[in-house]
């Protein structure tokens, strides 16, 4: 009897785990790392030729839209914040979205810089942008050196 119950917890805690795993996907249109970015680009412009306010709910992504809104959940906590998508970005993998320093701070990231968190989409800009982001960091350029 006790081997039949030791089984029985074990096919259920599988069992849960994987419905876990699926309820949490179908939640979510993206699930990965995300980081935050503050006072080293406050008051840089973003890709949207907007002034980056850290202090805003804001965040960068290569892949959804530039002006959509999303819900971004940390998924150890359940914490949740909206925010606009409005530049460029993480260019470091495996991290998926750069949150904002107000918006990291509402998900209580700012001490371990980064969280595994659920992206959902909740709006697209429409008309959607013609500008899409870079899938990897574009290349800065290069000085031309001045003649004498």
């Amino acid at each position: 009897m006790r081997e039949f119950l030791l089984l029985s917890f074990a096919f259920f805690a599988l069992t849960a785990a994987h419905v876990l795993a699926f309820l949490a996907a179908n939640n979510y249109d993206q699930i990965g790392i995300a980081s935050w970015y503050g006072p080293g680009f406050h008051g840089k412009l973003t890709s949207t030729r907007e002034v980056y306010d850290m202090n805003k709910m804001t965040a960068a992504h290569k892949t959804i839209p530039l002006g959509a809104t999303v819900r971004v959940t940390n998924l150890k906590t359940g914490k949740s914040v909206v925010v606009r998508i409005n530049d460029c970005g993480p260019f470091v993998e495996p991290r998926i979205i750069d949150m904002s320093y107000a918006s990291a701070q509402e998900l209580d990231m700012i001490g371990p810089g980064t969280i595994k968190v659920g992206i959902k989409i909740l709006s697209l800009p429409d008309p959607l942008p013609e500008k899409k982001c870079p899938l990897t960091m574009p290349e800065k350029k290069k000085k031309t050196e001045k003649k004498k």
